[in-house]
């Protein structure tokens, strides 16, 4: 069985110091070349790299194992030629000797990238890296710190919002002030944190993408989305005009009961508008409607009741807005005299009303999807017990069959 130890250096620091060519092969060889380069330059790692290919040659021969030992240089030139020039030492290699595997040696992160062509060629046992010991700690934090900014992703998220913030604080230290600095780079460095945390750009990427594909495919969605958008815009502009016109409210909690009142009506309609362009893209597409599609507007209507209804309880004990009153009313039969709702029997209406929508809607997209389930039976042919048979085993049949 025959060895192959191999010391890898991918930017040919050994002949540019000593002015040999590689490969360089042999015991005597390459001990030779250990003294050229530790006298060319005596704080070279490549000279701790070159006697530990020695030393690795050296045990494998106490194990009665052939060995052959040699040094590989690639050019220092461009990436793409050292890595060719590598390849084709090592091919000349294998061609003369032979070997059946290989052990690499290397004392750096670029001369590892050396060892898929190494593998490319024979079978790689071991690969030995050589780090000098009084400064381990100092290499593997330079090639840390390199393989940290080789990719490019972490290089764009961490050192380019460590960059502004370096370039803007000062800015506003001097304008605004230290605190003030301060506390607005750390807002944006916690918003970054969110966006980054929540995958936010996935998020919008994948909105983008459904919305293209949406406006390719000509959905009718697509316009109620956008009617849906404007409608939620002036539900919050009403709600926000109402609270403007409270005036002085001590405390959140009215405001917040004027705002809901006043925008939920808006906000129910964008909702509604925004599941009818769902259910007519399922109905134009000659698909079953899923019941929750179905069901979707009666939970809307019913949030929305409920919602305004608390709302209004709330708002009517602190005499915000007035009392329910029904006004009177004829119908051919059925008249009604005007009367007045108490704030609780207001709540209770809106409630009530909430759960029998709800419950109708339920049922409605019950009975829908049921009976899509049932034209579907209906549609798919005979039933699978006699087409999984094959043939029918009547006695009728088979003596007509006989005959």
């Amino acid at each position: 069985m025959t060895t192959l130890v191999v010391c890898l250096d991918r930017t040919d620091d050994v002949g540019r110091k000593t002015g040999l060519r590689s490969p360089v092969v042999g015991w005597e060889a390459v001990r030779a070349l250990v003294t050229d380069v530790g006298l060319a330059d005596p704080e070279d790692s490549g000279v701790n790299t070159l006697l530990e290919s020695l030393r690795v040659a050296q045990n494998l021969r106490d194990e009665n194992e052939e060995v052959v030992v040699a040094v590989v240089s690639g050019d220092h030139e461009s990436m793409v030629s050292a890595d060719r020039a590598v390849a084709e030492q090592l091919d000349d290699l294998i061609a003369d000797h032979e070997p059946d595997s290989a052990v690499v040696v290397t004392d750096s992160a670029e001369d590892e990238r050396l060892i898929p062509i190494v593998e490319s060629r024979v079978r790689v046992d071991s690969v030995d890296r050589v780090v000098v010991r009084q400064a381990r700690d100092i290499e593997s934090t330079y090639y840390l710190l390199k393989q940290f900014l080789a990719d490019e992703e972490l290089r764009q998220t961490v050192l380019i919002p460590i960059g502004l913030t370096l370039l803007v604080f000062p800015l506003l230290a001097t304008t605004v002030g230290p605190a003030e600095g301060a506390a607005a780079i750390t807002t944006v460095i916690g918003l970054f944190l969110l966006y980054k945390g929540f995958n936010v750009d996935e998020l919008l990427t994948r909105l983008a993408r459904q919305t293209r594909e949406s406006l390719y495919s000509g959905q009718v969605s697509v316009v109620t989305y956008v009617v849906a958008a404007g409608l939620t815009f002036v539900g919050l502009f009403v709600g926000a005009l109402g609270v403007s016109n409270l005036g002085e409210t001590p405390g959140v909690v009215i405001p917040a009961m004027q705002f809901a009142y006043d925008s939920i009506p808006w906000l129910a309609m964008a909702a509604l508008t925004a599941s009818a362009g769902r259910l007519l893209d399922e109905a134009i597409r000659d698909d079953p409607i899923r019941s929750s599609f179905l069901n979707l507007p009666f939970i809307v209507v019913a949030v929305s009741l409920v919602v305004r209804g608390f709302s209004a309880y709330f708002l009517e004990q602190q005499d915000v807005i007035g009392q329910f009153v029904v006004p009177a009313n004829e119908f051919l039969i059925f008249s009604n005299e005007r009367f007045v709702m108490g704030t609780g029997e207001r709540l209770a209406l809106f409630v009530v009303s909430a759960i029998v929508i709800s419950l109708v809607g339920a049922r409605i997209a019950a009975a829908v999807s049921g009976s899509s389930d049932a034209a579907d039976r209906t549609d798919g042919g005979s039933d699978p017990e006699l087409t999984d048979g094959g043939a029918d085993t009547t006695p009728d049949a088979s003596e007509e069959r006989t005959r």
